[in-house]
């Protein structure tokens, strides 16, 4: 098959991070894989650093443009975001005999106000994709079926000279290491997470705070937060990190505190590594905490939240037998290759409805 992967977003998250993962696995299943994205960002570079054939555009309208003239040269056309579906939507009756293929990575609620418009663009794929039941509760509200293809991890090699790197550029030593990989935006929900460690500094001072992503609308409020509660010395604003999975070996305790999460990809490192996770229970973070696979908290709770993080470390046992319960889900439901081949033989349907 000729697949067409579709994401133009900026920055690096997790679903730039599973684009690269479906491009891959689908590689190394013997079909031709391409990728249109914005010119410049990281999901492009990391494609052409790979040998993957790689077309890039600058303005988003600029997707439309692409598909109008080559979207027909594709067996699939798989759009990895709702930007990046709009497009093709709006392009569909152009893709001759190219099937539209969308992933839904999201578990944000619909505008009313855009609802008929959200639909109308939904409709148009062939194949409508969710990572997790949060991830599908919106389309099946709307009278869309979903298939549902969760998120993957792929083993890889960890760099410990990076992770020394970092180990030294924060002057660890032994003391603990709790840490996120969340952008500093509000549906991640940082100030939360700011209260939640000025409470558990009040109880105990043998750790420090690494928060590892890009700036966001919440930033600035952010720091204000650090300064209010003293805890320059303790909560550090690490920016993003390329290859932030190398870090992971720092961490003793991994936190998420997102208002709204499809799944939570970086979670998934956590558990590959053994590493107990506190988070709290929005979105499809419940369904992978579930059955005592972490901590879980309610949302916007900086109280519950520095309670379990106080759980986790005053009970190291317990929180290593719960980061094994999660280990043995990973395997069992996240392996990249189980992932390829769910939406290569849906891939293969469609095709064959086609002829």
């Amino acid at each position: 098959m000729k697949i067409l992967q579709i994401n133009f977003e900026k920055g690096w998250r997790g679903g730039e991070r599973q684009t690269l993962y479906c491009m891959r696995a689908f590689r190394d299943a013997g079909h031709q894989v391409s990728l249109l994205a914005r010119d410049g960002q990281p999901l492009a570079q990391a494609a052409q650093q790979e040998n993957f054939t790689v077309v890039t555009r600058q303005r988003p309208f600029e997707q439309a443009l692409y598909l109008l003239r080559h979207a027909r040269d594709f067996d699939i056309v798989h759009a990895q975001t709702a930007g990046s579906l709009t497009w093709a939507a709006i392009t569909r009756r152009f893709f001759g005999k190219a099937r539209l293929v969308f992933t839904r990575r999201t578990s944000l609620p619909v505008n009313p106000q855009r609802q008929w418009r959200t639909l109308s663009k939904w409709r148009k794929a062939d194949l409508f994709v969710a990572i997790s039941q949060m991830a599908a509760a919106e389309p099946r509200r709307l009278g869309i079926d979903p298939i549902l293809i969760s998120s993957a991890i792929e083993p890889r090699q960890i760099n410990t000279a990076h992770a020394q790197q970092v180990r030294d550029e924060f002057a660890i030593g032994n003391k603990k290491v709790l840490a996120t990989s969340a952008a500093m935006v509000s549906v991640k929900d940082p100030l939360t997470l700011i209260r939640a460690i000025a409470r558990l500094h009040a109880l105990r001072q043998d750790f420090i705070f690494l928060h590892f992503g890009a700036e966001g609308d919440c930033s600035e409020q952010a720091r204000a937060l650090i300064r209010e509660h003293g805890l320059q010395q303790v909560y550090y604003l690490a920016g993003f990190r390329q290859n932030i999975e190398d870090l992971y070996s720092l961490f003793d305790i991994f936190v998420m505190a997102s208002r709204e999460e499809a799944l939570g990809s970086s979670v998934l490192d956590a558990f590959a590594l053994r590493i107990p996770v506190v988070s709290t229970n929005a979105g499809g973070l419940a369904e992978l905490l579930d059955e005592e696979r972490g901590y879980l908290c309610e949302t916007g709770n900086d109280e519950h939240m520095a309670a379990a993080m106080q759980q986790a470390l005053t009970h190291p046992i317990e929180a290593s037998a719960r980061a094994d319960k999660a280990w043995q889900y990973v395997q069992d439901h996240h392996d990249i290759g189980r992932m390829s081949a769910r939406y290569l033989a849906q891939f293969e349907k469609l095709i064959g409805q086609g002829r």
